[in-house]
Formats: structure tokens, sequence, C-alpha cells
């Protein structure tokens, strides 16, 4: 049993979503979104901080996993991303929490199976995965498929590491 916390960093909005991952089993604990719009950056960023530490104290998430930059057109924008979610990976690493990073594409095969899936389709498959009859923020459902990515990357890495052999070696016959 682990609760994990997703993070879907931004320096306007921040989305967090924490699940349980129990087995193959995965239970909705809690999702929302950290609004920092009309701040100055050095505010927005304490904004983040301030508030995910409250989630981390109210939920005690064993593991965080967070959502890696990626770079667009426009660098301002990549460097603003990169300030918030180092803000968020702070918070956690004050708390003690393990960091875990996933590209964006790698999220959504984890939970759409498609690389290329744009949010609306992850949002729906983050609903469907997690028994989710509300809706949900994208920025939310996001950060709950980063949630969702970790646990399904634990649990191939467990049973990875149990089984008996394992061989890179292609059979001949």
């Amino acid at each position: 049993m682990a609760i994990i916390l997703g993070i879907d960093p931004g320096s306007r909005i921040t989305g967090y979503g924490l699940i349980n991952s129990v087995g193959n089993k995965l239970e909705y604990i809690d999702a929302g979104c950290i609004r920092t719009e009309s701040a100055p950056l050095p505010d927005r960023l304490k904004t983040i901080f301030n508030d995910l530490c409250a989630v981390i104290e109210q939920h005690v998430p064993q593991e965080a996993a967070i959502e890696e930059v990626f770079m667009g057109r426009n660098a301002a924008s990549a460097l603003k991303l990169g300030q918030a979610r180092g803000s968020a990976m702070t918070a956690c690493l004050s708390h003690d929490l393990p960091v875990a990073e996933y590209s964006a594409r790698k999220v959504k095969q984890a939970v759409v199976g498609a690389g290329g899936a744009d949010k609306a389709q992850v949002q729906h498959m983050v609903k469907a995965l997690l028994s989710i009859s509300d809706n949900i923020a994208e920025d939310a459902a996001d950060a709950l498929a980063v949630a969702i990515c970790h646990a399904n990357t634990q649990t191939s890495l467990i049973r990875m590491a149990g089984a008996k052999s394992f061989s890179r070696k292609r059979l001949r016959r």
C-alpha cells in the first residue's frame, strides 16, 4: 500500500492528485488545483510550495511523482514552468518524499496507451481508471495521470525484481 502524490506543475495552475496503490488496484483519494494566476512569480512559487506542503501534511503520501518540463516554442514559459516544478519538488523533498519524474509522453502512454493523447482523452481515462463520476479539472486529471503512471511503473519494477530468471538472449531454434 502506498499513497502517491502526482503533480502537474504550472506557473499559473499546478494540479495535484493523490491515489492509493494496493497491488494492481488504484483508489482515488483527492485532487485539485493550486491557482496563482495574478501574483508576481516569486509569490506564485511561494504559494505552490506552501499549498503543496499543506496537501502533503493532510494526506501523508509515501511517494511523489512529477511531470518533467518540456521545451515548447517559448523559452521564457519553459523557465517559469521549471521554477514552478522546482518549488513543487522542494515541497516534497522538505517532507522527505522521494520524487520520481516522468515525461508527458510516458504519462499519456501509461494512462491512455498513446503518447500523443490529448487532455480530454487523459481526463476520460483517469476518470475511468479511478471510478470518478464527478468532473475534475484538466490539471488535476493530469496530476492523477502522473500518479497512475508512477504506480504502474513501481508495480512493473516489483514484478521484474521478483522474477526467478530474466534473460535478454533470444532463444535459438
